[in-house]
């Protein structure tokens, strides 16, 4: 009797186990990862052929093994080559310790941006949808009058700038293809000091190079974004995966096949690899790469805060009356903000968003830099020794939480304002726009204007508001305009003649 109890109970297991068996090969090893096409709202893709070596299942290694993710990667990294012949200057100072892949005092991957850019310049590429869309550094495009994309297989196109951010360094470009191998998205929030990642791109105009290192860092700030961005998003992860001239906008991946970053810097007294390279988190890049596939522009969220920066002097807390503790230091509040509107306060300390802990100025930049205006965020910080979770409405830079549109005015990198109906009596005009705070990336950087001159007029049509001068800029499309106006205490009426830049 007892020996058949054992019989059945054996039957019983066995038939089960193989029961178990059908039912995964049948229903879960097929399974196929599906892959979102970056700035579609709806549809998915199959994983494309390049992951063929991982079985269908990404993510399904993550040993010290570089080969299936070399693999992988290098289909979907593609050689950037530009043409262009803008003069750029850079008032960084030139022994800076930070150099990016394509800029003065950050060496770059194409020359010294103190003087002119050469002729033909070289970058990298990833490929993000099987129908030709490219991400890659703004700084690798910017300027240029013509792109060129070569794909591992030595196929050539030209691409079509689609949009770029330098608050970001990022930009889209595309190429009329299809069928392409793409990089799936990884977390870069999963992203651990200490684990290995591979850079992949086309070094020194050579071929197809795959390096491999571990993140060294992460949530770092060089500062290096602000020369072409009065708001620059900076939180790179920090690697010593080598990376040299060429590699910039190139991707960085997991050993799982996973596309983490996108490469942007290095630091370097020399220019080429010397131990550190900098990248832009995947988890930013999705959020800016989807706002500028559906927008054309950035739609970015802001807080409502002014905080302390990293790393201050124990001297210069003291002056500030910043005080010591976890988080960041909150050292103003903005009128009408979302963080106003739900609480904070000067002297609050964030330390989460979402949850996920909050540091540095670089934490909440990148946490911040993933969300749209409209979107609610739970943020959490200390006042008085008392932790607070609370919701707040995240806002565009005019305080609401209104669509952004992609203006012309931001090609000429200054702060414009309509002037008032005296300062138009002042100076014997109907009205204008007056520049202020002219930066050194936009259009007005190339040219004699000064900051303080009143535009009253473009190609011979008055301008009175910043709306018009907006609309008549339109108008003038890539072409050379001429711009008329007033200096404020001086006569006469100066000319001169700007270009917007060229449709790629």
């Amino acid at each position: 009797m007892k020996l058949n109890q054992v019989l059945v109970t054996v039957f019983l297991s066995a038939a089960t186990t193989i029961g178990s068996m059908w039912a995964y090969n049948k229903f879960v090893k097929k399974d196929t990862y599906y892959y979102q096409q970056a700035g579609a709202d709806t549809g998915n893709q199959k994983l494309p052929a390049n992951y063929a070596n991982f079985d269908g299942v990404v993510g399904a290694v993550a040993t010290t093994d570089f080969t299936q993710a070399a693999a992988a990667t290098i289909p979907a990294t593609v050689h950037i080559k530009t043409k262009a012949a803008a003069q750029v200057s850079n008032n960084l100072p030139r022994n800076s310790p930070f150099r990016d892949l394509f800029g003065d005092g950050f060496e770059d991957f194409f020359g010294d941006r103190s003087r002119t850019i050469p002729q033909q310049a070289s970058g990298s590429g990833a490929i993000i949808s099987e129908d030709g869309y490219i991400v890659t550094n703004n700084h690798v495009i910017d300027n240029a009058s013509e792109i060129n994309v070569t794909l591992s297989n030595k196929k050539t196109f030209k691409a079509k700038l689609v949009a770029a951010d330098p608050s970001s360094d990022l930009a889209v470009i595309k190429i009329e293809a299809k069928g392409l191998p793409f990089l799936v998205y990884g977390n870069s929030d999963d992203v651990k000091v200490g684990q290995w990642v591979l850079a992949v791109g086309y070094p020194l105009n050579l071929e197809t190079t795959v390096t491999a290192g571990i993140v060294s860092a992460k949530g770092r700030t060089l500062e290096i974004n602000r020369r072409q961005s009065r708001t620059p998003i900076e939180s790179f992860i920090q690697t010593d995966a080598a990376v040299n001239p060429g590699n910039s906008g190139g991707p960085l991946v997991t050993t799982d096949g996973r596309l983490i970053g996108i490469n942007s810097a290095i630091a370097s007294p020399t220019g080429t690899y010397a131990g550190y390279s900098f990248t832009i988190p995947v988890n930013i890049v999705k959020k800016i790469i989807a706002d500028l596939m559906k927008f054309g522009t950035v739609q970015r969220a802001y807080l409502g805060i002014n905080y302390a920066p990293d790393n201050l002097s124990d001297e210069v807390k003291k002056q500030q009356g910043i005080k010591e503790g976890e988080g960041v230091f909150v050292t103003g509040v903005t009128k009408d903000g979302g963080a106003s509107s739900a609480g904070l306060k000067q002297g609050d300390f964030i330390t989460k968003i979402n949850g996920a802990a909050i540091t540095s100025g670089a934490d909440l930049v990148g946490q911040v830099a993933i969300y749209r205006p409209g979107d609610k965020i739970k943020i959490t910080y200390i006042r008085e020794g008392k932790e607070i979770t609370t919701d707040i409405l995240l806002k565009n830079s005019s305080g609401n939480t209104d669509v952004v549109k992609a203006s012309v005015l931001d090609k000429l990198g200054a702060d414009l304002e309509t002037i008032s109906k005296k300062e138009a009596a002042d100076n014997s005009i109907k009205g204008g726009v007056k520049i202020k705070n002219i930066d050194d990336k936009g259009a007005f950087s190339k040219t004699r204007i000064e900051e303080g001159f009143i535009i009253i007029r473009v190609n011979g049509k008055e301008v009175m508001t910043t709306d018009e001068l907006s609309k008549e800029l339109e108008k003038a499309g890539s072409s050379n305009v001429k711009v008329e106006g007033v200096y404020p205490g001086y006569e006469g009426v100066y000319p001169y003649t700007i270009k917007l830049g060229s449709d790629n």
